[in-house]
């Protein structure tokens, strides 16, 4: 079906123009949107939820579901329109010219049939190939995916691969029959950064090996910058500027596409002195669409009667490779003056201890067949010898990859589980060894959690005042329902909601609404330490910025300790005063986010910070992959716990790094490394981010 001799553009979309018909009436989902996919070239789109990247690549498709059509445009692959094929056309097309690949690698897979067999059905339903040349390519293209033993690959079940492994298996079943075109719609979201960093390289190596051209969408501009040549970037249903990587990224000429950079925490942006800059106002409804610009309401250089009248197109940047953006103004703006300088005021110092963690253990014991009950036990040591303090006023970063013990550390500190050993003590009192249920009404509210989604742990049936009523109500704050109520408007003004949300109920709020909601509840008892757990992962950019400066804010208001368990070091470059690295139940390193940012570097962080996207030209980074897989805690390896996916191990003498755990070792004032490196080795490490002046 491949047809090699074909030269024009892979993709060409023209005007397109998709809308959903609902009880409602039609949606418009995406309007006057045009990209061309040159042979070869990674296209991103790049915006934030709802925006229409997704509805785009399901247009490509063609299979918009039963209530979505194209409305106006065109969709042309290789100079054929999609949308004037039948069915069978597009049946042959699809999965073997053009492929997607999913967030969640799972919906996928089929989970009842062994990888090879799901493979191998490809080629021999798409290319009419045998079974057994069809399995030898899949056992082929499992090593162009780089996973370890092919062969026990094509023999396993989905569930017995991780996500990083069943991520790089999609993208095999993709590739199989070598497309044009890849669709890859936000496919390491659910990734570690470390298997992120793998998977994307090798999705460009894979795009040059194949001459596959992509499309690739994502809200990480970071890792558009690592894998595209070219990017749209969309704002409610349309793209608002295209161009190449480098004319976008550092000659912006579209407000919106001017927010989202201000709003992401880039090498420079610092908590006090240059904050984030969160974009105003909401993303409006389809249905709430304004007239004119759909970003009008949000931007700093609207102009009234001239920005929200008819219809506003694409205009042609002069001068660059295909450059457009779709303002009015963009000639008229400085794009180069810096923005009016904001600052916390009063950075507080951070004071007493309030949090002491010893020596602090938990294990936990489960049955080697845990479904069945049966066999021997086996141990899970999900945190192993913790040792560290946090001050009040201060944020304490805990850094590390699923499965590293983060969340566990917060569960005990929360009293949902109980230490194995050692104490966690709050004050005076060990908090470590007393579950939540035997802590006094007063230690419950000192302690206070900021969940990763905030959906989940609010009443669909219960309003937003009343819920926060029912907080302050189990802590015993207010001495009447008026004192009470009084209490639960000003926590809405602390998080900069309008009063008149108490009135709503949880289902009538954005994400980011809910997170503030989320926020108010943990600081209503004006607790002495909140946990927050990827407080900012499941929202949008601008979102997050909003989000993140309300955080600083309160916490300088109320001098809280803030334990902030994040995998976005960009983030916690910005916001945290100490970072502690965790890596399988260990703390591998801690220091001052200085220290932690500077070499010497644990080897572990080292690939931390090689791994994270980062949305600057100007940055180069030094390019660490980590081989496999982090390993299992209940059957961890001997030894330092990172020595089988450790790049240094061979500089340590002996089989040190596989026989014995390092000691920690102090460095410099508070920095500490655990690690059998020798020192001199410690001290040539390199930068691992080098920020270069722009060109």
């Amino acid at each position: 079906m491949n047809d090699d001799s074909y030269t024009g553009p892979i993709l060409e979309i023209e005007n397109l123009s998709i809308s959903f018909f609902t009880r409602a009436g039609e949606i418009p989902a995406v309007m006057d949107f045009s990209c061309v996919v040159q042979p070869g070239e990674a296209m991103g789109l790049v915006g934030e939820s709802g925006c229409g990247k997704s509805t785009v690549a399901l247009g490509v498709m063609q299979d918009l579901g039963k209530n979505g059509a194209i409305v106006g445009g065109s969709i042309k692959f290789k100079g054929r329109d999609l949308g004037k094929m039948s069915q069978e056309e597009l049946r042959q097309i699809r999965g073997s010219e053009i492929a997607m690949i999913y967030q969640e690698p799972m919906a996928s897979l089929n989970p009842a049939m062994k990888i090879g067999k799901q493979l191998a059905e490809v080629p021999m339903i798409h290319g009419g190939m045998k079974e057994e040349e069809a399995l030898a390519l899949a056992r082929q293209v499992i090593e162009d995916v780089r996973l370890p033993d092919p062969d026990r690959m094509l023999r396993s079940y989905p569930h017995q691969l991780s996500g990083g492994q069943q991520q790089r298996i999609v993208i095999a079943m993709a590739l199989m029959s070598k497309p044009a075109l890849l669709i890859l719609d936000e496919p390491t979201t659910a990734l570690d950064v470390t298997v992120e960093a793998g998977v994307v390289d090798l999705v460009k190596d894979l795009g040059e090996k194949y001459g596959t051209s992509m499309l690739f969408i994502s809200h990480n501009l970071g890792l558009v910058l690592d894998v595209c040549d070219r990017l749209c970037v969309m704002y409610s249903g349309e793209a608002v500027e295209t161009g190449s990587i480098k004319d976008v990224f550092d000659k912006m000429q579209h407000p919106y596409t001017q927010g989202l950079f201000r709003s992401i925490p880039l090498p420079g942006a610092d908590k006090n002195a240059r904050p984030l800059i969160a974009i105003p106002g909401n993303f409006p409804l389809p249905h709430e669409r304004p007239q004119g610009c759909n970003f009008g309401p949000r931007c700093d250089y609207f102009e009234e009667g001239r920005c929200n009248v008819g219809e506003i197109p694409m205009f042609e940047v002069e001068g660059d490779d295909r450059h457009g953006s779709r303002c009015l103004r963009f000639t008229e703006i400085d794009w180069t003056a810096q923005p009016e300088a904001v600052t916390n005021d009063g950075k507080s110092e951070p004071g007493d201890v309030v949090l002491k963690v010893t020596n602090l253990k938990k294990y936990y014991e489960v049955a080697a067949n845990a479904m069945f009950g049966g066999g021997e036990k086996r141990v899970v040591k999900a945190n192993e010898t913790l040792d560290f303090v946090a001050r009040e006023s201060e944020t304490l970063a805990i850094v590390g990859e699923s499965g590293c013990g983060k969340s566990t550390l917060a569960k005990v500190l929360l009293g949902l589980e109980t230490a194995t050993s050692g104490e966690a003590l709050l004050g005076n009192t060990d908090i470590g060894n007393t579950e939540i249920e035997r802590r006094d009404k007063r230690t419950v509210a000192d302690v206070q959690m900021v969940f990763q989604n905030p959906f989940d742990t609010l009443n669909p049936s219960h309003t937003i005042g009343n819920q926060i009523i029912r907080v302050l109500e189990k802590f015993g704050i207010g001495d009447n329902p008026k004192d009470r109520e009084e209490r639960m408007l000003q926590l809405l003004d602390l998080v900069k909601l309008p009063r008149a949300f108490a009135e709503r109920k949880p289902r009538q709020l954005s994400g980011g609404q809910k997170q503030r909601i989320g926020i108010a509840r943990a600081f209503a008892g004006t607790p002495k330490v909140v946990v927050a757990d990827e407080p900012v992962s499941a929202l949008d950019v601008s979102v997050q910025a909003a989000v993140t400066q309300l955080l600083t804010e309160i916490q300088l208001e109320n001098r809280t300790t803030m334990l902030f368990i994040s995998h976005d070091l960009s983030i916690v470059r910005y916001l945290a005063d100490r970072v502690m690295v965790m890596y399988l139940g260990h703390v591998v390193e801690m220091g001052t986010t200085e220290q932690v940012f500077s070499p010497p570097y644990h080897p572990y962080t080292e690939a931390l910070l090689s791994a994270v996207p980062i949305a600057d030209t100007r940055v180069v980074k030094k390019r660490i992959v980590l081989d496999g897989d982090i390993p299992s805690a209940m059957n961890p390896p001997s030894g330092c716990p990172f020595q089988t996916r450790c790049m240094h191990k061979s500089s340590v003498p002996g089989n040190l790094c596989e026989t014995e755990v390092p000691p920690m070792r102090d460095l410099e004032s508070g920095h500490q490394v655990k690690c059998h490196l020798a020192q001199e080795m410690l001290d040539k490490m390199e930068p691992v981010i080098q920020i270069h002046a722009a060109e």
